[in-house]
């Protein structure tokens, strides 16, 4: 641990995502998507998408390939029951010139005796660099296990690279695979130290700062038995997410060092999902996803973005909108999108996301399992959602307009007026 991080967690122990803040949560017009439809055709027919992410340079800008964007997702056959994809998911890439109309490319990984580790893929980042790409994700489980196992471990695959020519983009090895980092059991539970209803040590996202390269990922923070964390409360205490952070110190990136977390959220979310960070006017947007049903007893959230803003990467944390929600969906489809990603855009930020059930309003993802097979799959979208442009604001944040299904631009790509605009320009009621 550098000495500067030693310091400032001996002084003021990692950033908090609080109850009190975590109790203020509520939809308003500011924080809600609009309602989902399905679009006229998804990326692929053939494929279950989900948790998508962009190839970038070091510095965070979107690569660009010969005039090509490339995205890369989680996937499974869309013949698959829903709740089963994350048992066989792998990471597949899609390829655009004009951000809307997606090429699949196929699996990014050849499955061998010398492929990805574990016994499928989790979500992570890409990172373009000289040629190369690194392709982070999370290893889940051992590879050739007969059953299903939760061991997970953070992972690269390096040394692939990208061709083009007039049919196309191919993403071609051979890779190198290697676990980087597995937990700790001091900064970040072991799965031996969990007692949650949920282990965390996933998704792995490249970050660089000032020169100095990191890997943010999703984590849980120990909590030993009988601590007086939470006043002491044992079932509170199983729900102690945490957005982890490890630091290149050579700039190599596959070499990392475990640092402690950048927010803690012990006593108020067990999973804080695919962190990334946003940088803006000097300060630092975190953004993590997260579901209604991993808060803590006593607090209710809802399948969100959740953000929270400092002024420096391991800065005092305090959440956007004074609890911490960025963007959810409406009550009446409370499930029909997930996993956000936001990124920059001139003044606004864009997120993606994919489409999860539609026409589905239980208050449990759990009832899903009570419908038909046939109505499993039907309800389920599988494919990018619609992009949501956000204003940021400082410590605030609304929701001004959406985008089409998977529709990504470039940063600097001109976007349409959004339907914020035109209410701006219309005179108040006292000119009439």
């Amino acid at each position: 641990m550098n000495e500067r991080t030693r310091e400032f967690e001996a002084k003021n122990g990692p950033p908090a995502w609080t109850r009190e803040h975590a109790a203020a949560i509520e939809r308003t017009d500011d924080t809600v998507a609009p309602i989902i439809y399905p679009p006229e055709a998804p990326v692929d027919s053939d494929l279950h998408i989900w948790d998508t992410w962009f190839l970038r340079e070091r510095d965070g800008s979107i690569a660009d390939i010969d005039g090509y964007r490339i995205v890369f997702a989680l996937s499974s056959s869309s013949e698959l029951l829903p709740g089963k994809r994350h048992d066989v998911a792998t990471i597949r890439y899609f390829y655009s010139r004009d951000g809307e109309n997606w090429k699949t490319g196929g699996s990014i990984f050849d499955v061998d005796e010398k492929g990805p580790l574990g016994s499928r893929q989790w979500a992570g980042s890409a990172l373009y660099d000289q040629g190369t790409i690194y392709a982070y994700y999370t290893a889940s489980g051992a590879r050739g296990e007969e059953a299903l196992t939760y061991t997970q471990r953070l992972a690269v695959g390096h040394g692939g690279t990208v061709e083009t020519d007039e049919d196309g983009l191919r993403i071609e090895g051979p890779w190198t695979h290697e676990v980087l980092l597995e937990p700790d059991g001091e900064f970040y539970e072991t799965e031996s130290q969990s007692r949650g209803m949920i282990y965390t040590f996933r998704d792995p996202w490249f970050f660089e700062d000032e020169g100095t390269t990191y890997l943010l990922f999703e984590a849980n923070t120990p909590v030993p038995e009988g601590s007086d964390a939470c006043g002491g409360d044992a079932a509170q205490q199983e729900f102690n997410g945490s957005v982890g952070i490890a630091e290149s110190p050579t700039g190599n990136p596959t070499e990392f060092e475990l640092r402690p977390p950048l927010l803690d959220a012990v006593c108020v979310n067990q999973e804080l999902e695919r962190p990334h960070v946003v940088r803006r006017d000097g300060c630092y947007y975190l953004f993590i996803s997260s579901h209604d049903h991993t808060f803590t007893p006593g607090l209710d959230g809802y399948d969100a973005l959740y953000g929270f803003v400092a002024d420096s990467l391991r800065g005092e944390y305090e959440p956007l909108n004074a609890s911490g929600l960025v963007l959810t969906n409406p009550s009446n489809a409370p499930f029909q999108a997930y996993s956000w990603l936001a990124y920059d855009h001139g003044d606004e930020l864009l997120v993606t996301s994919f489409f999860n059930y539609f026409e589905f309003d239980r208050p449990s993802l759990d009832e899903v399992a009570v419908l038909p097979e046939a109505e499993q799959l039907r309800r389920f979208g599988g494919t990018l959602a619609p992009t949501v442009r956000i204003r940021l604001d400082g410590n605030r944040t609304k929701v001004v307009g959406t985008l089409g299904h998977g529709h990504l631009p470039l940063p600097d790509e001109e976007l349409p007026e959004s339907w914020w605009e035109r209410c701006e320009k219309l005179p108040d009621e006292g000119e009439y």
